[in-house]
């Protein structure tokens, strides 16, 4: 694995708790990072996809991490998504992180613009870090089965080229390792940090010198991940991998937000995790029912401390 990268370890993409108004419920929110870092978790992946960024507004996404952080936990694990299809909002958002002591940023290519140029999506990642100014990390955001806009190796050796030191790392959620090997053998010996958004890949991610992962179901699932990350490359790793594929495999089965939500309401006897903002729904009884069967089946219990 890749030693000393910035976020390596267990990263969660976390999800967001909301009010029965939709409104994010900063306290409850604050409580699940806190059990998320007692439970294997190294850093904390807010605002991404699974926290249902795009849902919210601007003013929603700054109120957030202001409020995390006023909430005690500390911005020194926070990864904040910051991507959005305006170079504006991109750059208040990044400015905030920077602000509230955050060391790195997830973005996400401007995903409103399908089929962009190369060269437009250099611009547009080269306007935030310039206008941001020195002293945050970038981490690329690979998600084209949602965005529609690849992070190439192209554009990312334009990036290093240009901002050595800046662009830290890519996380892929393509769910293709082919590719996610291909970022590993270009960019790992200069430092670049690769990290999967598939939980299912991180042993052989870790084994060919990645740095981690960062991913939704480890929001029940941190504490197999980081005895996957801890035990890389040996037969424990492998036991633990096995069992985390599983985990995997059983959330999504069914709508990932949801079913994540479904699973810590169970958990923690709090229906109120189930609110999500439309358009995301809640799971219906029946699909609740499967994803529960599914769950119990791999075995593992999410711990209760």
């Amino acid at each position: 694995m890749m030693r000393n990268a910035l976020f390596g370890g267990v990263n969660v993409a976390v999800l967001t708790p909301m009010q029965a108004d939709f409104s994010v419920d900063l306290d409850r929110m604050a409580a699940h990072c806190r059990w998320l870092l007692v439970n294997g978790c190294n850093g904390l992946a807010i605002l991404g996809t699974t926290g249902e960024a795009n849902s919210l507004g601007v003013e929603e996404r700054i109120g957030l991490m202001e409020g995390l952080v006023a909430r005690g936990i500390s911005p020194k694990v926070l990864l904040p998504g910051v991507g959005t299809p305006a170079v504006p909002d991109t750059v208040l958002l990044a400015r905030k992180a920077l602000q509230l002591g955050c060391r790195g940023v997830l973005m996400l290519p401007p995903f409103f613009y399908k089929n962009p140029s190369e060269d437009g999506l250099f611009a547009y990642f080269a306007t935030v870090i310039e206008r941001v100014g020195p002293g945050l990390a970038y981490y690329l955001y690979h998600f084209p089965a949602q965005s529609a806009v690849p992070i190439t190796p192209g554009l990312i050796a334009r990036l290093l080229r240009a901002f050595p030191g800046a662009v830290k790392g890519v996380k892929d959620s393509s769910g293709d390792f082919a590719n996610t090997r291909g970022y590993v053998e270009a960019f790992a010996a200069e430092g670049f940090e690769v990290y999967c958004g598939d939980d299912g890949a991180l042993h052989d991610l870790l084994k060919i010198g990645g740095a981690g992962s960062i991913s939704a179901a480890s929001n029940v699932s941190s504490s197999v991940n980081a005895e996957v990350y801890a035990n890389a490359g040996t037969e424990r790793g492998e036991s633990a991998q096995a069992l985390l594929s599983a985990i995997r495999k059983a959330v999504t089965a069914t709508p990932l937000i949801a079913g994540l939500k479904s699973l810590l309401a169970r958990h923690w006897s709090e229906p109120a995790w189930k609110h999500i903002r439309p358009p995301n729904m809640p799971l219906s009884a029946e699909a609740e029912a499967r994803l529960f069967q599914a769950f119990d089946a791999t075995g593992f219990a999410i711990p209760k401390a």
